[in-house]
């Protein structure tokens, strides 16, 4: 199962049962779970942790020295879940001493072709990155969000739970649960109602989450204004929590 054209770092520890194409690279301190799958010309640098059933498509640049010039070779990681799958030259950067030390990924995740992950971030599960999506260091990516292709993140920004990011969108603040963000300046448009009712949410959810979006961005309150008449629609709509928690933790401001 693993090619004799590759090279694999004694320090490395391979499952039974993983798949590695040939001229890969597998560096020390590498650990990769059942069930993975790894092509052809893939490097795995160090320092990297790596669940079950992942696979890594050809040239996907895996734990490789965070893009940071404040780095001064700590003894930092990448830690990667389950079940997900990287396509062709995703680059996944490890943390730094400053930030953390880990940059981590979860379960089920779709990253497109020549998508990046910087230092220090935090990726949910069950989120898509389309083609060539760029977070940069310390981003933190919610559960079920959705980025579309050549969507870029600044450093220390939020995307919240179901949001989605349009295709070519820059986010300079953070996006709030459930929103649908896009353009040029990047402008909230509306809630991810398509994406809500195919993950299960039930039509009064959705309907209390349409009128939360209302009081946030068609009325004219102010944003803790907002946030107090959205926590008493929570009352009686627990999808709302994830909405309040979302608003209430951004610390850099949110697209409004």
């Amino acid at each position: 199962m693993i090619s004799p054209h590759s090279e694999i770092d004694p320090k490395a520890e391979i499952d039974e049962g993983v798949t590695i194409g040939p001229w890969c690279i597998i560096g020390p301190n590498v650990q990769v779970g059942a069930g993975t799958v790894i092509e052809s010309h893939v490097v795995i640098r160090t320092n990297t942790r790596i669940g079950k059933n992942n696979r890594f498509f050809q040239f996907c640049s895996v734990g490789e020295d965070p893009a940071d010039k404040k780095f001064e070779g700590e003894d930092t990681w990448l830690e990667i879940g389950d079940d997900n799958v990287f396509r062709e030259g995703v680059t996944l950067h490890r943390g730094t001493g400053a930030g953390g030390g880990s940059t981590r990924i979860g379960n089920n995740n779709l990253m497109m072709a020549y998508g990046h992950v910087a230092h220090d971030c935090v990726v949910g599960s069950h989120t898509i990155f389309a083609n060539n999506v760029g977070l940069c260091g310390h981003v933190e990516i919610d559960d079920w969000a959705i980025l579309g292709g050549y969507a870029g993140i600044n450093q220390f920004l939020t995307i919240g739970a179901h949001a989605m990011v349009g295709g070519m969108t820059h986010i300079s603040n953070d996006v709030p649960a459930f929103m649908i963000v896009s353009g040029r300046p990047a402008t909230v448009r509306s809630v991810n109602t398509i994406g809500l009712e195919r993950r299960g949410f039930d039509k009064e959810s959705i309907t209390e989450i349409r009128e939360a979006f209302k009081i946030l961005y068609k009325r004219n309150y102010s944003l803790q204004e907002a946030i107090d008449q959205i926590r008493v629609l929570s009352e009686s709509c627990e999808a709302l929590d994830v909405l309040v928690k979302s608003l209430e933790s951004s610390k850099k401001g949110i697209h409004r």
